[in-house]
């Protein structure tokens, strides 16, 4: 029986080789791209999958209000809560960045690109697998350093470095271990010291929001409890202490500064997808993109399946007369139903090699499009493959199967199905769902690619074109902003050089510092704070809005003068807030200038209330510059970057290399994301409209091919090519309306939810709609009519010659 199936499908392959063409290679587009999203949907799930530590563990945040998101803590709350609770078996402080140092061993300099710090405890919360070391003490002592396997490697060869003495940071540690990383994690540092203890020490009595923090919990179900007594902690030891130092009761310092922060205290297990602050390196999935990508593949793969029914069902009448003749001789309806099915599965075996094929041969392609590292394993997907395979084959091969096998034999032998209408029914209602699915992407495509554009072209509020940010590194026992000062001067006798400022911040990147604002009895103002040398709001292009900018003339200017952005300058209820005395850090400060909001951190966030401010005039910021900001002349830049960097090995740091980035090139990787996303969807709308082409194109030769005696006959009768064509022609053309009107609506529902993403972005319009009806219908009429015209010139005698 089976070598019989396998014949008579071999005699079909011979017989339909364009149809069987266009189907395998649908279905193994639509079977590909659900492949790519689900390698993409396995990688972001994967991530600590192998910790055996992730349900007990939690991860600290703060609400400070007003969608204020702090993924750091302060030192003070973790021993308190351990300390007064039942709850907690553990706690770990952490650094929530990478450090990129220099470190030396045996006068050999290696630049190891992710340095992580934190707590003894690290260790107990991620489990690392050891080749050298006890991970229990390998953090016990000052000054200790642990290296992954490969930057061990790097240093030390194949020897075992225990007890080995690097130099970092101008101290000397101690190497006490080498670990492997058994998969994927939030923290995949390079290595990691526990530095961080010198620091908590010395804020043990300080609020400041600096460190990452997790909780192993006893139960997981103490999770609210904890998160009740962190609270409770916040009142008592923060906000009642400073209502005594104002003289206020805790209700009126409430009611004055706002209410406290609210803790936020989130399983570790997949949190890696939520959506705003995260206090690991490693930063965040884009959950939403995820499920898109994954929804759009399931729709491509559906619109396949769609393309598959629609043809067989159609070539089945071909096949109908061989349906009723096997009814006649005693196959039963069941043989006939696995017989097609079994078609069916050969078909999509093929499909299936097909799509890994174009998955292998695009994966680096795919992998620039989303900046992953993804590999073609079947090892992790292979259960998730044979489940596709035979979904695929249940929905696609059975429907047909069944359909076919209902054939009457009577009809089907007198040649009176092909003019049923339940037949014709089917194939049309397919069609029209190709065209609504085609219709959604040409408009998702054509509005992503209107976002992303207007993201790229819209006015930022600065100018940072030939801007470099140089990383400036810190030097033990050396203030920073003294040893800026010391060359800027020299800096700017350089060829070339415009001019030079510094500033405690870096637009485009994700880290700044925040603090609170406070004027006459509006609620704390949560502002980011801005420091810099003079010039630098200048050397932006930060336009003046009222007042002046902050200038070396004015010794007022580094000690109690400051400026506001446009934002922070509206909360302060104020017509004209020049010359007011705000509150802020404790001091009062007059803001003697109000400049134009510019963007900071990128396009899909909101503009948050700025307070620009002279380095002298906060402390805490005279450490905190990590670049300098030179601008160059546009003429010879190449050879005024080259100046810049003898100078910087000669006189600034002999041991790092010198590295900068220019700050339009560093801002627009904000929103590099989206333009990967237009690519990406781009590419997806190019697949969808082949597939509609395939099906289209197929479905049109087929149908048309079936009328050849019918046009023989009208042009016998006189009818013209244009008539012919006309009539050919026109019920395609209403299927594309029918399919357009349906594809609309999901197309401007979901559109305008991604679009709610962004607090800058463009406003749905009738184009993206007209368009895609132009498109659909120019590619619909492109197709039939091509088709068509080459059936009008059938040989009239070839047709009739037995009428």
């Amino acid at each position: 029986m089976l070598q019989n199936w396998l014949n008579i499908f071999i005699y079909q392959l011979k017989h339909n080789k364009l149809f069987t063409a266009l189907n395998i290679l649908g279905l193994s587009i639509g079977i590909a791209g659900l492949i790519f999203a689900t390698l993409y949907w396995n990688d972001e799930y994967s991530y600590d999958k192998w910790n055996p530590e992730k349900d007990k563990t939690f991860i600290v945040m703060n609400d400070v209000g007003k969608g204020n998101i702090f993924a750091t803590n302060s030192a003070i709350t973790a021993p308190l809560l351990k300390s007064s609770t039942p709850y907690v078996e553990n706690y770990c402080y952490f650094r929530d960045y990478y450090s990129k140092e220099a470190i030396q061993f045996n006068g050999k300099t290696e630049i190891v690109d992710k340095i992580f710090s934190a707590q003894k405890s690290f260790f107990s919360f991620f489990p690392y697998e050891f080749k050298y070391g006890n991970p229990n003490t390998v953090l016990q002592e000052p000054q200790s350093i642990v290296f992954s396997e490969e930057t061990a490697f790097r240093f030390f060869k194949n020897e075992n470095p225990i007890g080995k003495q690097v130099k970092y940071d101008d101290k000397t540690y101690v190497v006490r271990g080498v670990y492997k990383i058994p998969g994927k994690s939030v923290v995949m540092p390079d290595a990691i010291t526990n530095s961080i203890e010198e620091s908590l020490e010395k804020h043990k009595d300080h609020w400041g929001f600096n460190y990452g923090l997790v909780l192993k919990l006893k139960k997981k179900s103490d999770a609210p409890l904890v998160k009740k007594a962190l609270d409770e902690i916040f009142i008592e030891k923060n906000y009642k202490r400073q209502a005594r130092n104002e003289g206020m009761t805790l209700e009126l310092f409430i009611k004055t500064y706002g209410e406290p922060l609210k803790t936020i205290v989130i399983p570790f297990e997949n949190s890696r997808l939520i959506k705003g602050s995260y206090p690991f390196p490693e930063g965040t999935g884009n959950l939403q993109f995820l499920r898109i990508l994954m929804g759009l593949s399931i729709v491509i793969l559906l619109l396949s399946i769609v393309n598959y029914i629609n043809l067989a069902t159609a070539n089945a009448i071909k096949r109908a007369k061989e349906v009723g003749v096997r009814k006649i001789i005693g196959a039963t309806k069941r043989q006939i139903v696995l017989q097609f099915v079994f078609e069916t599965t050969l078909t999509m075996l093929f499909a299936l090699l097909l799509a890994l094929v174009i998955v292998e041969v695009s994966l680096p392609f795919y992998n620039q499009l989303l900046s992953k590292e993804l590999v073609l394993a079947g090892s992790q997907f292979f259960i998730q493959l044979i489940l596709i395979f035979i979904l695929v084959v249940i929905v696609s091969g059975v429907f047909p199967a069944v359909y076919i096998s209902n054939f009457e034999v009577l009809s089907v032998l007198k040649g009176n199905f092909s003019h049923s209408k339940s037949g014709i029914w089917l194939r049309n209602s397919m069609l029209v769902i190709q065209f609504a699915i085609a219709v959604f992407f040409i408009i998702g495509s054509f509005i992503v690619y209107q976002q992303v554009q207007f993201m790229v072209e819209k006015d930022l509020g600065f100018n940072g074109s030939q801007i470099l940010n140089i990383t400036f590194r810190a030097q033990k026992d050396k203030e920073q902003f003294a040893r800026y000062e010391s060359l800027k001067q020299e800096i700017k006798k350089i060829q070339g050089v415009e001019s030079v400022s510094a500033g405690a911040f870096a637009i485009g990147e994700n880290w700044s510092s925040r603090g609170g604002l406070h004027y006459k009895n509006i609620p704390e103002v949560i502002i980011q704070q801005l420091g810099s040398d003079f010039g630098m709001l200048e050397m932006l292009g930060v336009k003046l809005v009222k007042g002046r900018f902050l200038s070396e003339k004015l010794a007022s200017d580094t000690i109690s003068n400051v400026l506001l952005n446009e934002v922070a300058a509206k909360k302060m209820n104020e017509k004209n807030p020049l010359d007011k005395i705000i509150d802020w850090q404790g001091e009062k400060y007059k803001v003697v200038g109000v400049v134009k909001d510019f963007h900071y951190y990128g396009l899909d966030t909101e503009i948050s209330p700025m307070i620009f401010f002279h380095i002298n005039t906060q402390k805490w910021t005279q450490n905190s510059i990590e670049t300098i900001s030179v601008k160059v002349s546009s003429k010879d830049m190449l050879q005024t970057i080259s100046a810049l960097k003898t100078f910087w090995s000669k006189n600034v740091d002999s041991e790092y290399p010198f590295e900068y980035t220019f700050l339009d090139k560093n801002f627009a990787k904000t929103f590099k994301k989206y333009e990967d996303q237009r690519n990406l969807f781009a590419l997806l709308n190019v697949v969808v409209i082949l597939i509609a082409v395939f099906g289209l194109f197929a479905l049109a030769s087929f149908s048309m091919e079936r009328r050849l005696k019918e046009i023989a006959i009208r042009k016998t009768l006189g009818a013209e090519t244009n008539m012919l064509l006309k009539e050919l022609s026109k019920q395609y053309v209403i299927f594309c309306i029918i399919g357009f009107l349906i594809g609309i609506v999901p197309a401007y529902l979901l559109l305008q939810k991604w679009l709610e993403n962004f607090p800058f972005r463009i406003d749905i319009t009738l184009l993206p709609f007209i368009l895609a009806f132009v498109s659909l219908l120019f590619l619909t009429l492109t197709i039939v009519l091509a088709k068509a015209y080459q059936v009008t010139k059938v040989d009239v005698l070839k047709y009739l010659k037995y009428e």
